[in-house]
């Protein structure tokens, strides 16, 4: 099978030497990604987890149209937070894009997880594993 770097403009370039997405067949995995605005490279609502949750998922959303996918391609999101007190927002912002991104009512499944990231000012970074026909 062949190895497919993905890319796509409407998501922010990777600041490292890693790709925005690989696809290997049917399996797309998207990087990890986070609250950035793909034009200015900026890092965008700071202290709001909802507002980056769904700026987060935009990005995702970007990568695996690029790789010829949809949310309802996906098999699972995992999300990283800095803080457990931000889970009930996260979930909140996140249920509302997911759901309104999956037309066929199946959700992803989804970890989350509790840590630190690379940058201060990032409260979440979610990446996606899609599978497609």
């Amino acid at each position: 099978m062949t190895k497919t770097r993905i890319s796509s403009s409407s998501a922010p370039a990777p600041a490292h030497t890693f790709s925005q997405g690989v696809r290997i067949g049917p399996i797309l995995q998207v990087s990890g990604q986070g609250p950035v605005d793909p034009e200015t490279n900026e890092y965008l609502y700071p202290g709001d987890v909802a507002a980056q949750t769904t700026r987060t998922l935009e990005n995702v959303r970007a990568i695996l149209e690029a790789g010829g996918a949809t949310f309802d391609d996906v098999a699972i999101l995992r999300v990283y937070l800095t803080t457990r007190d931000d889970f009930a927002t996260m979930n909140e912002a996140y249920g509302a894009f997911v759901t309104a991104h999956c037309p066929s009512g199946v959700l992803p499944a989804r970890t989350t997880v509790f840590t630190g990231l690379p940058r201060a000012e990032m409260l979440v970074e979610i990446d996606a594993l899609a599978v497609l026909d």
